[in-house]
């Protein structure tokens, strides 16, 4: 009896989270910045990690984290040279296989931190 080959599907990689979210924001850009984000809840209280953003617009930033984040929770967002230190809002939370995608805008103008051609 001949072996027979069974067909096999070809495996796409897994789409992140970020990018799904990053559908939502048409002028994103996929980026590669790692950055210390805080998020205050109040005067003396803060959750900290470290992230990087994955998808930018000239407002708003894409990342994945794990802090207990909420729609208009204010954040700061810093990298490590401070060429990026600045305050974004929370506006959309995709939650997916217990990770968080989120995307932020900034409260005020930020020049030249994301270039496009």
């Amino acid at each position: 009896m001949p072996i027979q080959e069974a067909p096999s599907r070809a495996r796409s990689p897994r789409e992140s989270s970020t990018a799904k979210l990053a559908r939502f924001f048409p002028a994103a850009s996929p980026v590669r910045i790692p950055i210390l984000l805080t998020r205050v809840v109040d005067e003396g209280n803060a959750f900290t990690e470290s992230t990087v953003i994955e998808f930018g617009t000239s407002r708003e930033v894409l990342f994945v984290s794990n802090l207990p984040l909420e729609f208009a929770d204010m954040l700061r967002v810093q990298n490590s040279d401070g060429t990026l230190d600045t305050e974004a809002s929370v506006v959309a939370l995709q939650y997916t296989g217990g990770r968080t995608a989120v995307a932020a805008r900034f409260t005020h103008e930020v020049t030249n931190w994301i270039v496009k051609p």
